[in-house]
């Protein structure tokens, strides 16, 4: 009887041993800050901030997002060194303009935090500056893309609404979108600031002195919504070519009416999500993917909308 006994505890031992191990490693303490470039006003955002709270909670770390309220990028470089001196297991972060957050991400990997760029930047960026890898799409492809699908559709000329112009990253979309029609940007890229107001009457004003301008690039919710209100008011929803980065809730209401032809889904969900797992397992197992983990382009129509159109906005 106690040799059975004793047969029965090794068994439940054995097979407790592989949840004891899992339930140590998710218990360490682990924990990674997200650091973007985006104002509190870019209602984007919180599809990312839906990603890594819920990559937090599957891998049992802890995550926080962080900031500049007003999207001042010497602001962000301030957040990041905070949080490189808080003593995270890593740190990942948006790079939108090397000159100013190249020095504080360096200083962050130099004092043996871990960091992965997303959203904006390159995989090669990355690996220069001693990341372990880059989660996001390629801009310039991505408006590449869009330019030589809207030149098969007859576009030859166009406006860019660009909402974040000191941003290379946001340029690096117009400038591909030229390419792609084989046009010059030119003044065909116009900074439209980040005041829904004046971002729609700066777009009624180019289209009153360019009539003839064939189509609308905006590249995200915040140029696109104001966009979508400036062509109700001129009378041209419908009429004129429309296309945009990025989705949103009114974006999708857009590509479903058919005032918007298409929608460049660059996944912002995967590139909160995927870091917080990748550096999870990579401190946990030491495994670790390749540089680079395209998150997009992807062109959403109205033929594809379904689970876009239900989770737009939370996480699409």
């Amino acid at each position: 009887m106690n040799r059975i006994i004793r047969k029965l505890a090794l068994v439940t031992a054995v097979a407790a041993a592989p949840l004891v191990a899992a339930t140590a490693a998710s218990a360490e303490g682990e924990k990674y800050i997200l650091v973007s470039h985006a104002p509190d006003s870019d209602s984007w955002w919180n599809t990312i901030k839906n990603g890594i709270a819920l990559a937090g909670e599957q891998m049992g770390v802890e995550v926080e997002y962080r900031n500049p309220p007003t999207g001042d990028l010497a602001d962000m470089a301030r957040i990041i060194d905070q949080a490189a001196a808080s003593g995270p297991n890593g740190i990942i972060t948006t790079l939108a303009d090397p000159d100013i957050l190249e020095g504080p991400i360096r200083n962050a990997i130099d004092s043996g935090i871990d960091v992965i760029i997303m959203n904006t930047g390159s995989p090669e960026k990355a690996r220069e500056i001693g990341a372990l890898m880059y989660v996001g799409q390629p801009e310039y492809d991505a408006g590449l893309a869009a330019g030589q699908r809207a030149k098969k559709d007859g576009i030859e000329s166009f406006l860019c609404v660009n909402h974040y112009i000191v941003q290379p990253s946001s340029q690096e979309r117009c400038q591909g979108f030229a390419d792609g029609l084989g046009v010059e940007l030119g003044n065909q890229m116009i900074d439209a600031g980040q005041d829904p107001g004046e971002i729609k009457n700066r777009v009624m004003a180019y289209l009153s002195s360019n009539p003839d301008t064939d189509a609308v690039l905006t590249l995200g919710p915040t140029s696109a919504d104001p966009t979508l209100l400036a062509l109700e008011e001129n009378g041209m929803a419908g009429d004129i070519y429309f296309g945009t980065f990025d989705l949103g809730g009114a974006i999708v209401e857009g590509i479903k009416s058919g005032v918007i032809q298409w929608g460049i889904d660059q996944q912002p969900f995967l590139q909160a999500y995927l870091p917080v797992v990748v550096m999870t397992n990579y401190h946990r197992y030491g495994v670790l993917p390749g540089n680079n983990i395209n998150s997009g382009p992807g062109f959403v129509t109205a033929d594809g909308l379904g689970k876009i159109e239900e989770f737009a906005g939370e996480y699409r």
